[in-house]
């Protein structure tokens, strides 16, 4: 039987997530989430359970020049949201990318075990591919490619721990 966490555990722990963000620490980010959590984003999809932590872990390992700041965290019993807007250079191409990110969480037994992040997948790739994601970054085929390597990238991560 599930116990019901308040509405302050809830949004403390939203903050908690976001705070450990911003020491880098997918450590303590992961340990916010159940086991089996759901995470999803335009870049990297669906993830599910230890893939989700991993995401974490991978950004965190190589983020520069990075911050991130976080606002508007609410929460009930069963659901939060919140508003969070990460800095960084993106390595592949070395440009600066500020994404402005809306979070929406769902929470089971005191963890996240639901976690959805909604930015404009366009908006990024003009920022982080330059003219190129400017001119094709609205097509489906480049956002596919986009998830693509995404993914690439989490499964040699997880491949070289």
């Amino acid at each position: 039987m599930s116990e019901t966490f308040t509405s302050e555990h809830n949004s403390a722990l939203i903050t908690r997530f976001y705070e450990a963000f911003s020491r880098l620490d997918a450590e303590a980010m992961a340990a916010c989430y159940s086991e089996d959590v759901v995470f999803s984003d335009p870049v990297f999809g669906e993830l599910r359970g230890r893939d989700a932590g991993d995401m974490w872990r991978m950004l965190t390992s190589r983020a520069r020049d990075f911050s991130v700041v976080f606002d508007q965290v609410r929460a009930d019993t069963h659901t939060g949201a919140a508003h969070w807007v990460a800095t960084y250079l993106f390595s592949q191409t070395g440009r600066t990318v500020v994404n402005d990110i809306q979070a929406r969480f769902v929470f089971r037994d005191g963890k996240i075990c639901e976690h959805h992040d909604h930015f404009d997948l366009w908006r990024w790739a003009r920022q982080a591919l330059g003219t190129r994601g400017a001119l094709l970054g609205w097509a489906p085929f480049v956002q596919n490619a986009i998830r693509a390597q995404g993914q690439k990238g989490l499964k040699a991560f997880q491949a070289a721990r």
